[in-house]
Order: C-alpha cells, then structure tokens, then sequence
C-alpha cells in the first residue's frame, strides 16, 4: 500500500441557491420568526439546515467535498425578485461559504453553475478558501485512482422514464472524448441542475461506469417550479466511500421534510 493512502470519503452537493426563500440557509441568515408572512418559509429553513448538518455530521471526517454549482441563486430577475430574502451579493457568498464551511472538507472542488444564477459570484466564493478550493467549468479530480467528471449542467426531461436519459448520454460522451484521448476516463459521472437523483451504472468494455444527477440543496417552493413545473424534485446529497486500491461504494441521503408535504384544503 503506498504511503498515506487511505479509504477517503467523498461527498457531493449541488444547487443551494443561497439567498432564495427554499435554498440553504444558515441560521445567521434565516427570516425573521416574527413576521408571520415567513412563518413558513422559516420552518423550511431550519428543517434543511437541522438535516444538513445531521448528516454533514455523521458522514464527517470528509476528505473531499464536491461542489457542482448554483451555490446562490443571484438576483432572482425573473420572479422580480419575490422569492429572494438576500438579493445581495456578499449575503448570499457569505451563506454559501457557511455551508460549504460546516462539512470542514481540507480539499474543495467546484464547477461554475448557471449563470443566470450564479454571475461570477461563485469564484468569489471559492476564492476565500484559498488554497483549499479549486473551480472549474468542468473537472476530473481524482481520488485513490478513481476518476470523478463534474460539471453542472445536463439535459432534464419532462416524463420520468426520460430523466436518467441525458446523463447517460453523457457518460457515453466522456466515453468518445477520452477515446479520441482529450478527456480523462472517467469512473463516477456527475451532473447537478436538474434537481432530482437519478442514474446507474453502464459497462463500457469490461468497466463499470456510475454516472448520476444529484439531488439539489433547495427545498420546493420557488414561484417558478410551482406555476411552471410538475416532475418530483429531491433534496439531499450523496456521499462515496473509495479504497485504496480503488474500489468505491456510496449512498444518497435524500429528504421528505415535514413542510415540504401538500395538503388538501378544506370547504
């Protein structure tokens, strides 16, 4: 075994969008109990932290932490601004750098996420990691031989059956890049945006390949989902165990938070 080498653990977050009323939001920055038009947006928000921090916990210690974009969610132009508590740019890098901050990963990877949401406000952010974080438009860091292909974006789909479609595609072009040797080979593939966790595994020769959308860190409730949106959205994040000779296992942590459950009303 080569010196230092050790089972790391490897956990992957997207899309908090700090600063909206349903994203990650540190108790600092949470609204204020007694105004009763927050009243349930401040619920939502203590149950998404309380949860995250749950598990933060017990996933802890963590070599590696993963960041795949839309850590704020910028001005929020489109809602005009409804949905927004912090419109403000250092608010919503504070808040992101708080979240991020609490996993006390030593080393940080990240990828640029929408920028209708995110400007350039993201290297703001990892900028005051200092050496710890590195950002990209799309990487491939490696752990104990185990290539990670992180980038942001991928295609969503409208029906369910459709939805692990766009990211296997995506593996199968990782697969053609790196045949034509202009990408790493990639064993993990992972996509954030779509706000719902799918994926699996495809053999590509006599290799194994997962390639997976992750679950976002925003709760349900943004103007545009609700009046625009019908597929399930899950919140959580997921986590990979990987050996030192390479093997990897892993596990999500998907949540149904209490203020997140509809309910009829009645006449």
């Amino acid at each position: 075994m080569a010196k230092g080498r050790k089972t790391k653990r490897v956990v992957a977050i997207s899309d908090m969008h700090c600063g909206h009323r349903v994203g990650m939001t540190p108790p600092q920055f949470q609204l204020n109990p007694d105004n009763e038009n927050d009243a349930k947006w401040l619920t939502l928000q203590k149950e998404q932290w309380k949860w995250y921090c749950k598990v933060i916990n017990s996933l802890r210690p963590i070599d590696l932490l993963l960041v795949l974009g839309d850590c704020v969610d910028g001005r929020n132009e489109r809602a005009a601004g409804r949905d927004c508590i912090r419109p403000g740019r250092r608010d919503q890098v504070d808040m992101a750098f708080e979240v991020i901050q609490f996993t006390a990963a030593p080393k940080i990877a990240m990828v640029y996420g929408t920028r209708y949401h995110v400007a350039d406000w993201e290297d703001d952010l990892c900028s005051n990691f200092g050496d710890r974080a590195k950002i990209g438009s799309h990487e491939w860091p490696e752990v104990n031989g185990v290539v990670f292909d992180i980038k942001h974006k991928v295609g969503s789909s409208i029906v369910p059956y459709g939805r692990p479609t766009s990211v296997m595609r995506a593996r199968l072009w990782n697969t053609m890049w790196s045949e034509s040797a202009r990408q790493p080979n990639s064993d993990i593939l992972l996509r954030g945006h779509v706000h719902y966790h799918v994926g699996g595994f495809s053999m590509c020769g006599g290799k194994k390949v997962w390639a997976m959308t992750l679950p976002a860190l925003q709760g349900i409730g943004t103007e545009y989902g609700a009046e625009q949106c019908e597929g399930l959205v899950d919140f959580g994040l997921v986590h990979f165990d990987i050996t030192p000779g390479g093997s990897c296992s892993w596990d999500s942590h998907v949540a149904v938070l209490p203020s997140q459950v509809a309910v009829t009303s009645q006449y």
